[in-house]
């Protein structure tokens, strides 16, 4: 039996992920601090199902707490989504939490993973925040980052620090850069968690910029997917890829797909740009489709009717 250590696994992405390793008959040792960054309720929520799961292991705690040597000596993979997420929160006196869960938790975690002899994989989730304004678009990992936020900083010393702990070290790691993962269990602060959750309450909703901003939107499943072959692909080790949904998508044209999937026509407040929010974002996956065979399987239209579907049972 494979035994993986999800951090983060109440989370948006890692609570999904965790689901599918139980599925395929991991054992699954889920690591969560449960903070406050958004409602804590919801990620208890998220993971209420697995409390009985006879393959399944709680550990709340932050990740610089843990006792990692109890723990990694039977580890197989460790996949390591705990973050300090949000573009907009990483500015101001806000900066020293993203580097304490960032850099320095992850540090924490590849100094005990060096230790772990029959460690196998360490996923590490990054962001195309990475990036920034790209210069070219779709974007290879050969690009050269350019991260226009504070958060897109965190990730990337966290990444450079992955791929420092490999070649020193020989620490197995893999780094998944996400393109604007979206479904089921999204975060509160997400864009589509916000949207379809107005249009329950009634309220506008907020767009920031002229709409025309663009994005590759990738679904969660496609991403747990990705997951899974980065820790199973022996030359995926010591390798960056783009994980996107395949197709760069308008704002504008988003809301227009929201209000057919809702089946009615909401209202717009149109907000001033936010500081750190990259103009453009388009995954070039070929890197990934080559040595991972990712393919992403959901189509923008729906995936967004499997989050709707769960925003209404969330709120309803």
């Amino acid at each position: 039996m494979t035994i993986s250590v999800v951090t983060g696994v109440a989370g948006f992405i890692g609570s999904n992920l965790a689901d599918a390793l139980l599925k395929r008959g991991d054992r699954v040792i889920g690591i969560d601090h449960f903070n406050d960054y958004y409602n804590p309720l919801l990620k208890h929520k998220n993971i209420a199902h697995l409390a009985n799961h006879p393959a399944f292991q709680l550990v709340k705690a932050e990740i610089q707490q843990v006792d990692w040597s109890t723990i990694l000596p039977e580890v197989d993979v460790v996949y390591h989504q705990a973050a300090q997420a949000g573009v907009r929160a990483s500015w101001g006196s806000g900066f020293r939490t993203y580097t304490e869960r960032n850099v320095n938790a992850t540090q924490t975690l590849l100094e005990a993973a060096k230790e772990a002899k029959q460690l196998k994989r360490l996923v590490f989730a990054s962001s195309s925040s990475v990036y920034g304004d790209a210069e070219t678009l779709p974007t290879h990992e050969a690009i050269c980052p350019q991260p226009v936020s504070p958060y897109g900083i965190t990730k990337l010393a966290a990444e450079r620090l992955c791929l420092l702990y490999h070649r020193n070290f020989g620490v197995p790691v893999t780094v998944l850069r996400y393109f604007t993962v979206y479904g089921p269990r999204q975060r509160p602060d997400m864009a589509f968690h916000k949207f379809f959750k107005a249009v329950l309450e009634n309220q506008p909703i907020a767009v920031y910029g002229d709409g025309q901003q663009t994005r590759d939107f990738t679904f969660v499943s496609d991403a747990v997917a990705a997951n899974l072959s980065a820790a199973a692909t022996p030359e995926a080790i010591g390798e960056v890829f783009n994980i996107g949904g395949g197709s760069r998508v308008m704002l504008t044209e988003i809301l227009e797909t929201i209000e057919q999937i809702v089946g009615e026509p909401f209202r717009r407040e149109m907000m001033q740009h936010a500081a750190g929010d990259a103009r453009h974002t388009a995954a070039d996956v070929s890197k990934a489709r080559h040595l991972l065979g990712y393919e992403p399987q959901v189509t923008l239209p729906e995936g967004l009717a499997k989050e709707w579907a769960w925003i209404k049972a969330l709120y309803t």
